[in-house]
């Protein structure tokens, strides 16, 4: 997923969809939770707002994205992010932070609006001088002493608390565990944790620094630079080598240890487990290095410097793939109701998505598709190469559910807005199972050979990037040498479910209009 959601009833929360397989889409995704966006706590100082008084006021500013309008701010490109946060010992305190952003600015600005909404900020900087910032939706607005030209370079340094959401909030960023805390940050959620441009167009460079009392430990994305020990704390820095969109960020504390194994090539890969249950969950762990290995023999080298499973003992409704550091529920993996080939189907699911969705980033969220449908699609190659359990039939099933999906979702590639108080609501079947049907489609129209050699050059050409809908069908277009503008529109977009190649025999049931 960037999110897998999965339902949550106890114990029977596999339901069959048929008499061979769990329905993949009611294993992932809790219904009707609660979803509430917290207003922006910020308050400027005094003299801030008398300055700001005389201007015109700040307004929340958006890159235009047609799911989350007001999500990401124009007028500038993060080179890098460097995170700092204090731990108090409690996941219920706010955390201490200090946030620095390096960026260039595409046009001149007279105002720089940051996404944060859920910390108090004490001060701004823009290159060392402070700066005027107040709050407008869920915006910083920083006001510098004078404008800041086009193409010119800028540092800006926010010091602010970074809140934990309450036990019963479902709002994404901190999550609370039995232990400490981790992030989920998608869709839209980074902004609640740090100051950022939170959007996956623009990704940066992240340096992490943690620091935490005694008997913690802080894990992040990337790989360890420093372990700082001062008094009764310890600071642990993480860099990561590839940029990353803030939605990726991961960051665990807890008592927690770190499991570390060789994958293939000498990959480092290192999980984060509760130290109680580090016995319980090696047998789990232990099958990373194959499965990375499997992967790597279908689309490629896998494309980050380290990887690893933070299993995290929180009630989170769903796993995600937060950059080489993928969040799993721990019940996930002790819970006896999942069927064993269905765990490892979903922790191919997440690794699928270092390269799709995270090496690989959409440029906007109507291109989630490309992360999901990909995703689910090698989650299904690995349960029919490992468990027997067939494409064809999930496919099958799949095809027969798809109308009543776009409609009650929409196309793949044209995903309704999320309801409201509920962002998280933009991953529905139509992204996930309903994508991997459209990846089923192309492979019957295009044949097996053009298909895995799409799927290597898509991870190929746009590693370290972002990536569109348009993009890809350009590039599926190129590899099977005609034009499949046509095809994959009908696919992509349209509101009923075009006839599957090589099945004329398959049937979509036809979606319920409600009587108005």
């Amino acid at each position: 997923m960037p999110l897998t959601p999965r339902s949550h009833a106890r114990p029977t929360r596999v339901q069959p969809a048929d008499a061979d397989r769990p329905d993949s889409g009611a294993l992932r995704r809790r219904t009707g939770a609660s979803r509430r966006r917290k207003a922006a706590a910020l308050l400027a100082s005094a003299v801030s707002v008398c300055l700001l008084a005389a201007s015109a006021p700040a307004a929340p500013l958006g890159v235009g994205d047609r799911l989350f309008p007001y999500l990401g701010n124009p007028g500038y490109d993060v080179a890098s992010y460097d995170l700092s946060f204090t731990y108090p010992g409690s996941n219920s305190k706010p955390l201490t932070a200090v946030t620095t952003i390096d960026a260039w600015t595409t046009t001149e600005l007279d105002r720089v609006n940051l996404d944060f909404a859920h910390g108090d900020v004490q001060s701004v900087e823009i290159d060392g001088r402070p700066a005027v910032f107040s709050s407008a939706g869920e915006d910083l607005v920083v006001t510098p002493e004078g404008s800041l030209p086009q193409g010119s370079w800028m540092r800006i340094t926010v010091r602010h608390t970074s809140d934990p959401v309450s036990a019963d909030d479902r709002d994404g960023g901190w999550v609370r565990t039995a232990d400490g805390l981790a992030m989920a940050n998608q869709a839209d959620a980074a902004h609640l944790v740090f100051p950022c441009n939170d959007h996956p167009s623009d990704k940066a460079m992240f340096t992490i620094r943690v620091t935490a009392p005694d008997g913690y430990t802080a894990v992040a994305n990337g790989l360890p630079t420093d372990v700082d020990r001062a008094g009764r704390t310890t600071t642990w820095t993480y860099r990561t080598q590839h940029p990353m969109a803030t939605e990726l960020a991961q960051v665990s504390i807890g008592r927690s240890t770190v499991l570390r194994r060789s994958g293939p090539h000498g990959l480092p890969v290192r999980d984060v487990v509760p130290t109680q249950d580090r016995a319980a969950l090696e047998p789990w762990l232990r099958k990373t290095p194959e499965q990375i290995a499997w992967m790597e023999d279908r689309v490629g080298p896998y494309p980050f410097e380290t990887y690893g499973i933070l299993m995290a003992a929180a009630d989170t409704g769903f796993e995600l793939e937060t950059q080489t550091l993928s969040l799993f529920e721990k019940d996930l993996f002790t819970e006896p109701a999942y069927p064993k080939w269905y765990v490892e189907s979903i922790m191919v699911h997440e690794l699928a998505h270092q390269w799709f969705g995270d090496s690989v980033s959409p440029r906007t969220w109507s291109d989630l598709w490309l992360n999901e449908g990909h995703a689910t699609w090698y989650e299904a190659l690995y349960a029919e190469a490992k468990a027997g359990r067939t494409l064809e039939a999930r496919m099958k099933a799949a095809y027969g559910a798809s109308d009543r999906w776009r409609a009650a979702g929409g196309p793949p590639a044209v995903p309704k807005a999320p309801k409201p108080g509920q962002k998280i609501s933009i991953f529905r079947p139509n992204v996930y199972d309903g994508a991997a049907l459209v990846l089923y489609a192309l492979r019957q129209e295009i044949g097996r050979t053009s298909f895995e050699a799409l799927e290597r050059a898509w991870v190929r050409g746009h590693q370290d990037g972002t990536a569109t809908t348009a993009d890809f069908v350009r590039l599926a277009s190129e590899i099977s040498g005609r034009d499949l503008g046509g095809f994959l529109h009908d696919w992509l977009y349209a509101e009923k479910t075009p006839p599957m190649p090589g099945h004329p025999d398959w049937k979509a049931v036809a979606a319920v209009v409600p009587v108005k």
